[in-house]
């Protein structure tokens, strides 16, 4: 292979990685391909001698970066937040039932909103970017029915930072959590968000959190 293909096929690198990073969802993925995308096109531009491309591409890495580190404090600073709402909101049912096909592609028993569920959004600042549905508690248990982020916020771990929120179940008098998972990948997110598996119920203690976090 001589020299100039080997630069050029650097160039198409280059290419199809800001190309694919524009077609992913996922705000923390993107950034992360663009930057890889953006940082070998800017070899490229120096290997040619072209400027121009050097100083483009540069530039965006240097954005990404700034937004990658970003992502990243506020991840570490309680970038999500819940706040509880009535199960019967108009504007919950219609955030559920929009995305409910593909909800249920990963929850299959996943429900629509009933008047005895216990419902929250998951906000990032004022805007709601989930939903998580749960049985009253009987004797202290509930069960989580619903639990969904839109695609662009799931690579942020707002479940972790819904759950690590103990005051809104402690609101209620809730001392254990119950889910079930019926996909791998549901049973992986609720690993992750400190579930654990009792029999075929992933479970989840929230009264010890609470007395970490009174104490």
């Amino acid at each position: 292979m001589d020299t100039a293909t080997f630069y050029e096929l650097i160039g198409y690198t280059g290419s199809a990685l800001v190309v694919l990073s524009l077609l992913m969802a996922s705000v923390l993925k993107l950034r992360i391909v663009n930057l890889v995308g953006a940082s070998v096109f800017t070899v490229y531009g120096i290997l040619i001698g072209a400027m121009p491309v050097v100083l483009t591409n540069g530039a965006i890495v240097l954005i990404d970066i700034y937004y990658l580190v970003r992502i990243a404090r506020e991840r570490a600073s309680g970038y999500f937040d819940a706040i509880e709402v009535p199960p019967d909101s108009p504007m919950l049912r219609r955030f559920i039932c929009f995305r409910l096909d593909y909800i249920r592609r990963f929850q299959p028993d996943a429900p629509e909103p009933r008047d005895d569920h216990l419902a929250w959004f998951v906000l990032r600042d004022e805007t709601p970017v989930g939903a998580v549905l749960a049985t009253r508690p009987v004797n202290q248990v509930s069960r989580i029915e619903l639990d969904y982020v839109t695609k662009a916020h799931r690579d942020m771990r707002p479940g972790s930072a819904f759950f690590e929120k103990t005051e809104i179940f402690a609101a209620h008098g809730i001392r254990t959590l119950e889910a079930t998972a019926l996909t791998k990948e549901h049973r992986r997110y609720l690993e992750r968000v400190g579930f654990h598996l009792e029999g075929d119920i992933y479970v989840r203690d929230v009264a010890s959190d609470q007395a970490v976090a009174v104490g």
